[in-house]
């Protein structure tokens, strides 16, 4: 072996493995609960706040993805009418997240909604960038 086969195998040897990304965007898993014949999102609050949306938005899309009725309480947890999986909840939160909140050029969450000449737009605080989203109804 060369001397440096012997250097670059001492320093692989040394080498740790890199740490996994932390992603310094992270949204709760969603706190269900039945009461009766509605699921209570306890939680909901903490994550339209970490989403930085407003409630009523993120509420219409559950609705809208859900195909159910729902309110939010005084205490700013969602109530949806019928039962729903903490997995559907969350993949639907997901969804919400790759729809309308991360920026599609550059993948920052830092980014907000804007209407413009009727439509709604993506824009991002990181880029610049700007993406018309569609509302569905």
């Amino acid at each position: 072996m060369s001397d440096y086969e012997d250097h670059l195998e001492d320093a692989l040897s040394e080498t740790t493995e890199p740490a996994e990304p932390t992603d310094r965007f992270s949204v709760p898993d969603p706190a269900l609960r039945r009461e009766g014949e509605t699921t209570v999102y306890d939680n909901f609050d903490e994550t339209v706040d970490r989403l930085d949306r407003e409630p009523d938005h993120v509420l219409r899309y559950l609705k809208r993805r859900l195909g159910t009725r729902a309110s939010r309480d005084e205490r700013g947890r969602a109530r949806l009418v019928g039962s729903f999986s903490t997995d559907r909840v969350r993949e639907l939160i997901d969804d919400y997240v790759a729809e309308f909140v991360t920026c599609p050029e550059c993948g920052s969450p830092d980014t907000h909604l804007e209407r413009e000449e009727g439509s709604v737009v993506l824009r991002c605080d990181a880029c610049g960038a700007r993406t018309a989203v569609i509302e569905r109804e």
